[in-house]
């Protein structure tokens, strides 16, 4: 199979799961505070990708160099984008932090610019349509909650280190073991997170017992799982961009699962907005040259 499709294959696996996976970020923080949710989840996944790591066989080139810093990098960046969007879900809604947090379709891009990262007019043409499609899907009908308040802010500062985040994989996946990558940028994650919890909050071994069902959920398979094909998407996709628009699905599949699990209705504005969403996934896979190969093809005619 053609490894551009196998990584976009994989893109969009995660962000159905992401999607589908909010839920039990939310019902985690009800007896436990938003770091020691996040240091359990993230230990659980490093747990869970390492038992990955000792079933692989193929021989590893990684530089440890490379890998270290990576996973360094990867690490503080999943936890403070990770951070920022759990402390936001406790002061705002669901739908704007869905809405605020895929943001980063618009600041890939815009950031790539510093980092000599070419973006094509399909592509400024397909983040335009995704940011339209998640406005009418997460937006869509909002009244109570509309004014700006200190949850969106921490959602909005979450969405840069997102975008940071897929940027950081961008430039070492090419570099080092995807397995090995997204095993140490959960450990970091867990480091980091676990020593905040221990500082501001009281997390208690029954409370996060009592929590794992959503710990399990949101540490295997959203994180583990999910985080892991991501690396493994952004590996063999064309750019970052790309990586971001189909990221940014999760709204999408987050509305379907809502509508076929808890018979949530959704609006004609909510329907277009993901028809939108998609439209701007096929318009991002348009190649750059596309106008001049027909321009050669009806001449050769």
């Amino acid at each position: 199979m053609n490894q551009f499709l196998l990584g976009n294959g994989a893109l969009l696996l995660t962000s159905f799961i992401w999607g589908s996976a909010f839920v039990a970020q939310v019902t985690g923080m009800d007896l436990i505070g938003p770091f020691s949710f996040s240091a359990s989840r993230c230990f659980l996944s490093t747990l869970f990708v390492f038992m990955l790591i000792l079933f692989q066989k193929e021989k590893d080139t990684t530089k440890l160099k490379d890998l270290l810093l990576g996973g360094a990098a990867c690490g503080i960046f999943l936890f403070l984008g990770s951070s920022c969007q759990q402390v936001g879900l406790l002061y705002t809604t669901a739908g704007k932090t869905s809405f605020i947090t895929s943001l980063y379709i618009v600041l890939v891009p815009i950031l790539g610019i510093f980092f000599k990262k070419k973006v094509n007019l399909f592509t400024w043409m397909a983040v335009f349509l995704g940011t339209v499609g998640l406005y009418l899907l997460a937006m869509s009908g909002l009244t109570e909650g509309a004014a700006i308040n200190k949850g969106d802010l921490f959602v909005f500062l979450g969405s840069f280190f997102w975008a940071g985040h897929i940027l950081i994989i961008d430039h070492f996946t090419k570099k080092v073991n995807p397995i090995k990558l997204s095993c140490l940028q959960f450990a970091v994650t867990t480091c980091l997170a676990a020593i905040v919890a221990l500082s501001i909050e009281a997390p208690t071994l029954p409370n996060i017992f009592a929590s794992w069902k959503s710990i399990a959920y949101a540490g295997i398979l959203s994180g583990g799982i999910a985080y892991t094909l991501q690396i493994v998407g952004q590996k063999h996709t064309t750019n970052a961009t790309l990586a971001s628009l189909i990221l940014s699905l999760e709204s999408v599949f987050g509305a379907i699962a809502g509508f076929v699990v808890l018979h949530e209705r959704l609006k004609a504005s909510e329907i277009l907005g993901c028809v939108i969403m998609f439209i701007a996934i096929l318009v991002a896979q348009i190649p750059s040259d596309f106008f001049e190969k027909r321009k050669e093809n009806s001449i050769l005619c």
